[in-house]
C-alpha cells in the first residue's frame, strides 16, 4: 500500500478569486496552480519593445492590448495563462482581469519557460477559436517564430532577418527594433 501525496484539486473560481489578491502570480491548469518567475531585463525590454508596437496596432484597428498582468482562458484546456502580451479584437471580450477572445499572443522565452511555453502553452493556445498568431520570442538569438491559422491547421514563419510581420494586427516590424542594445 503506499501513501501518494494528492494535490487538491482548484477550481477556477478559487483560483480567480485567490489571485486577485496573491502578491505573486500564478498560472492554472486543470485544476493545479503553478507560481510564475521573474523575467529578466532582456526579456522585460522585448516584451516592452514588441508590447508598445502591438498595443499601437491593436488600437488603430479598434482592437486593445495588454502586457504580461491580464490572463487568457483556454476553455478547452481548462487554463489560466499569463501570455507575454496578448491582443484581443472580440466586442464584449471587457472582463477586467481575463481575455476570453485572443486575436494575438506573444511569449517571450526564457530558459525556465521555454519548454512549457513551446509544448503545452503553444497547444493549449491553438484550442483558442479566436486565435490567429501565436508568437515565440527567443531572448538569445534574433529568431522569432510566428504560428498562424490558416483554416483547421497552423503553419509556422520563422523569422532571422528582415521583417516580422503580424496579419492579425496588419503590423509590421523590423526584427531589429526587437533586439536593439
Amino acid at each position: 500500500m503506499t501513501n501518494a501525496l494528492r494535490k487538491p484539486w482548484i477550481s477556477p473560481d478559487d483560483y480567480l478569486s485567490a489571485e486577485r489578491v496573491a502578491e505573486v502570480r500564478h498560472e492554472y491548469v486543470d485544476g493545479e496552480v503553478f507560481a510564475m518567475v521573474g523575467a529578466s531585463r532582456r526579456h522585460a525590454q522585448i516584451v516592452a519593445r514588441f508590447g508598445h508596437a502591438i498595443r499601437q496596432a491593436a488600437l488603430r484597428r479598434g482592437c486593445d492590448a495588454y502586457l504580461n498582468d491580464v490572463k487568457v482562458r483556454v476553455e478547452a484546456a481548462n487554463a489560466y495563462y499569463y501570455p507575454d502580451v496578448v491582443a484581443t479584437c472580440a466586442p464584449g471580450d471587457d472582463d477586467p482581469y481575463v481575455v476570453h477572445a485572443p486575436a494575438l499572443i506573444v511569449e517571450v522565452l526564457s530558459d525556465s519557460t521555454e519548454a512549457v511555453d513551446r509544448r503545452e502553452k503553444r497547444a493549449n493556445y491553438q484550442k483558442i477559436p479566436s486565435l490567429r498568431e501565436i508568437v515565440l520570442v527567443a531572448q538569445d538569438d534574433r529568431r522569432v517564430e510566428i504560428y498562424r491559422r490558416d483554416g483547421p491547421h497552423w503553419v509556422a514563419d520563422i523569422v532571422t532577418e528582415g521583417d516580422v510581420a503580424l496579419t492579425s494586427l496588419d503590423l509590421t516590424l523590423p526584427l531589429a527594433a526587437l533586439y536593439e542594445d
